[in-house]
């Protein structure tokens, strides 16, 4: 059986050998929108019965997103350079410009990702997990850090 390591470099070879640790065991518990936004206790995605915030149209859109994380305070930055001062995520579309990740920036100046249903991973840069199965990122957004 393959390590998760192995796995995860597999799907993601951008983030290279050293660049990333798992930080948790697999759960289906939450996913990589509600690992962004400070949340591991529910699923959170705008269409079928995932959390959404109210008020926020439930659709699969950029714009539905940035909403989302609006919501929470967070508004348009430029890039995901770190700022001491502030908390940024970064939403990831695929070539449709359909979102399809969201990681968000440690305090360390690193990024914390959820691989959809299975591990927490720490990396490097938000290049590390854009590729064929999360596109690019399209979006940073930051909020002042509490």
């Amino acid at each position: 059986m393959a390590t998760p390591k192995k796995v995860i470099r597999e799907k993601f070879p951008n983030l290279g050998v050293t660049d990333f640790k798992v930080t948790s065991p697999d759960t289906p518990a939450y996913n990589c929108i509600a690992w962004a936004a400070g949340n591991d206790t529910r699923f959170w995605w705008p269409a079928h019965d995932g959390f959404w915030p109210e008020g926020i149209p439930r659709e699969e859109s950029l714009d539905a997103f940035k909403a989302a994380f609006a919501a929470l305070a967070y508004q348009p930055c430029a890039d995901g350079a770190f700022d001491a001062l502030l908390e940024k995520v970064a939403i990831y579309v695929d070539a449709g410009g359909k979102p399809t990740h969201a990681a968000r920036q440690l305090e360390s100046g690193r990024w914390t990702s959820k691989l959809g249903q299975f591990h927490d991973i720490e990396h490097k840069t938000t290049h590390g997990v854009e590729g064929a199965v999360y596109g690019k990122v399209g979006l940073y957004m930051s909020r002042p850090r509490a």
